[in-house]
């Protein structure tokens, strides 16, 4: 996987590459981690700030599995949440990491997931599982025919977090640990 790293990063090195999402990651431009837990205090507790990441990538193991692989420098890298939530409400069988009873308790439960994740600021960024079902999974924000499980406006409102300051130098908001980390990389160029 580090070769495909490398040969992915050689051929086109505009983008961020993940050699391996979420755990066991031998390389890569981003530290990815999946962690379905549904308590949303357990998110605070392994991603609060830097330390509490250090600590989690040390001895959080989804599914038995290290995060990060020997030789990988993950601690130079952004550190996103890349699957976490999977809370699942439908009507039928299916499948989720957790499981909500009402449209009112789905958007109680991500509410306070994405509360949690907001405050963490050990993380860079997040990616909620997820967009619609699926044939089994039934975790997304909306169903497979896309129409949506709860109130939208309370979703995105909880999706985008509290408001923050704009920064006209930095608008879309990334860590400055990761813009100091790109423009040592475009001197070096």
């Amino acid at each position: 996987m580090r070769g495909l790293y490398h040969l992915t990063r050689a051929h086109d090195p505009t983008r961020l590459v993940s050699a391996n999402d979420g755990w066991e990651q031998p390389a890569g431009d981003v530290f990815a981690v999946h962690d379905y837990t549904p308590d949303p205090e357990v998110v605070v507790r392994r991603y609060a700030d830097l330390e509490a990441l250090e600590k989690a990538a040390e001895t959080f193991r989804p599914g038995g599995r290290r995060l990060a692989l020997e030789g990988f420098e993950w601690r130079e890298k952004p550190a996103l949440l890349t699957e976490f939530g999977g809370i699942a409400f439908s009507q039928g069988d299916g499948w989720g990491y957790s499981r909500a009873q009402s449209a009112e308790g789905f958007v109680e439960h991500y509410s306070a997931l994405l509360e949690a994740v907001h405050r963490s600021k050990g993380l860079a960024g997040f990616c909620y599982t997820q967009l619609t079902d699926t044939f089994q999974e039934k975790n997304g924000l909306l169903y497979a025919d896309r129409t949506p499980k709860a109130d939208l406006d309370r979703l995105c409102r909880a999706t985008r977090g509290p408001a923050q300051p704009y920064d006209e130098a930095n608008p879309l908001g990334y860590s400055r640990r990761w813009l100091d980390k790109q423009r040592k990389a475009a001197v070096s160029v």
